[in-house]
């Protein structure tokens, strides 16, 4: 039987007469990295905010480890919120401690688990320098530390590679692997990345405009749009994207085209081998192809499946 450290019911929010998040469902396992993906404005952060009780739902209830949320002590959960939640004239090592007292922690505890957090996310050259003089990439993974100095049995990440450069955000990546791996916490994650969502979450909940469309794994969501590859394509005329979209959806093998981004989008079984009669038939409509890639099923394919949009809209 599989151990659920959190569930939604009926999870509701308006916000007047808008709906951001709206009757959601959904059961966490203890342990897991939990993804929630989503274009901005999708209810992901209004969903997280309910869940850990920071935010009243309008209607349904949370449960976590079977309590009502109002009811579980305040360091079961650790939250690191998008926005940096920083003391800009404190030194990383200050902070660490300040947020130690917040807590309660024990001195000589407080001294050890900051210098392991700043040592694990690569801080220790920084931990007496002001905070106001470190990078953005260090700022950000110090807001991490912050949220989880308490060792939270939760551990709630929204958009945590907001603004991060490539390598900050590997860092970032393999800390958070290392939550559930070594530590075995739970781990919320909110994003509108791709590749974050695929690389780091066991399930995912894909989510638009407040309802969930989907919750699964990677791999089973990237299943469930089909076998088969997908042929990006940019014409010389985009004003001709749905004639040809017209007249490439009927043909064999052929699962689906749509435009994006004023390209189209054709997914089809053994898409290599079927380029030569796509291109046949485009170039006897009178347009040319001017861009062509081919690959494999992502997440983004699976929004747009579901949406009709893409996760950047």
């Amino acid at each position: 039987m599989k151990d659920y450290i959190i569930e939604a019911r009926g999870l509701t929010k308006d916000f007047g007469e808008f709906r951001a998040v709206d009757k959601l469902d959904l059961k966490i396992e203890r342990g897991e990295v939990f993804g929630f993906l989503g274009p901005n404005g999708a209810g992901k952060t209004t969903s997280i905010n309910m869940m850990v009780g920071l935010l009243q739902p309008t209607s349904g209830e949370i449960l976590i480890d079977g309590q009502e949320v109002n009811r579980v002590e305040k360091g079961v959960i650790g939250i690191c919120p998008q926005e940096l939640v920083l003391w800009d004239s404190l030194t990383p090592l200050e902070s660490l401690k300040l947020m130690g007292i917040m807590y309660d922690i024990p001195p000589k505890t407080r001294q050890r688990r900051a210098e392991k957090l700043l040592s694990d996310l690569l801080l220790t050259d920084k931990a007496n320098t002001q905070v106001k003089d470190l990078s953005g990439g260090m700022k950000r993974r110090l807001n991490l530390a912050l949220a989880i100095m308490h060792q939270p049995e939760i551990v709630v990440l929204d958009e945590p590679s907001e603004g991060l450069d490539p390598q900050s955000r590997r860092v970032l990546w393999s800390y958070i692997r290392s939550l559930r791996d070594d530590e075995g916490k739970t781990v919320i994650l909110t994003t509108h990345l791709m590749d974050e969502a695929d690389k780091l979450s066991d399930r995912i909940a894909i989510m638009d405009h407040g309802k969930l469309l989907r919750l699964d794994t990677p791999s089973n969501l990237k299943k469930e749009i089909g076998e088969g590859d997908v042929v990006d394509m940019k014409l010389s005329n985009p004003k001709m994207n749905q004639t040809v979209i017209d007249a490439l959806t009927p043909m064999k093998n052929i699962d689906m085209a749509v435009q994006m981004d004023e390209r189209i989008n054709i997914r089809a079984l053994n898409a290599v081998a079927q380029l030569p009669t796509l291109m046949e038939e485009i170039e006897g409509i009178g347009v040319k192809i001017v861009d062509l890639s081919v690959r494999q099923n992502t997440l983004e394919d699976v929004f747009i499946e579901l949406t009709g949009s893409t996760l950047r809209e």
